[in-house]
């Protein structure tokens, strides 16, 4: 069973949350937390395998539990709760090296893939949180376009050929199964790929992919 802590000051949120969660017959909510301090307590004495975390709550917000999570509880895995127009606390999420980014409005299905998906040790983006995350992160970040993607392009030469055709997808917010569609290869295979991608570039998770690979223009992009 993947044992999942739900971190989200509003209780209605939570019920929503455990309701869907409780559907899947791998997944079981062990604990819910109101604000961060909660959760990081909860994920320590739980031994919580996932924790979903709201950007905004009392106390001490996801952020700052996010920071804070990994040496309370190394073992966890934390997915972001988020919602348009949070573009520097969804770059400082990036950083910490959250899991993966999940809108409010996330479908049921994908909720539970994404659980699954954190809980394996892979990262999760929907395609919807992930265009709209690299777009506003790509919008705010420094310097010129040029010097960005020179720099990505540096970045990106110790990739192969077809992983950069992969690397491009990721750039669209494409899940594994869509990209593994687009361009004839399994789900398992795109995953393989991403994973290497990942180490080769030294990324966290596949929003700082999908950074490098709009700064480099793949597929002539800008």
């Amino acid at each position: 069973m993947i044992r999942v802590l739900v971190a989200d000051d509003e209780p209605l949120i939570r019920a929503g949350i455990r309701m869907i969660l409780g559907s899947a017959d791998d997944i079981e909510v062990v604990a819910e937390a109101a604000d961060g301090r909660e959760a990081l307590e909860l994920a320590r004495a739980h031994r919580v395998d996932v924790v979903l975390l709201d950007i905004q709550m009392p106390v001490m917000d996801g952020l700052t539990a996010l920071g804070e999570l990994a040496r309370v509880a190394p073992g966890a895995r934390a997915l972001i709760l988020t919602t348009f127009g949070e573009r520097e606390n969804v770059l400082r999420a990036v950083t910490e090296g959250g899991a993966g980014f999940l809108l409010k409005d996330t479908a049921p299905g994908e909720l539970i893939q994404a659980v699954r998906a954190a809980a394996g040790g892979n990262a999760f983006l929907s395609p919807a949180a992930t265009r709209h995350i690299v777009d506003s992160l790509a919008a705010g970040r420094g310097g010129t376009a040029a010097a960005r993607a020179a720099r990505a392009r540096q970045r990106l030469e110790v990739l192969t050929g077809r992983e950069l055709e992969v690397l491009e997808l990721l750039g669209e917010g494409l899940s594994n199964a869509d990209a593994g569609a687009r361009i004839h290869m399994s789900e398992a295979t795109v995953k393989t790929y991403v994973s290497r991608i990942l180490a080769k570039l030294g990324c966290d998770n596949r929003v700082q992919a999908a950074l490098l690979a709009r700064d480099a223009e793949l597929g002539g992009r800008g």
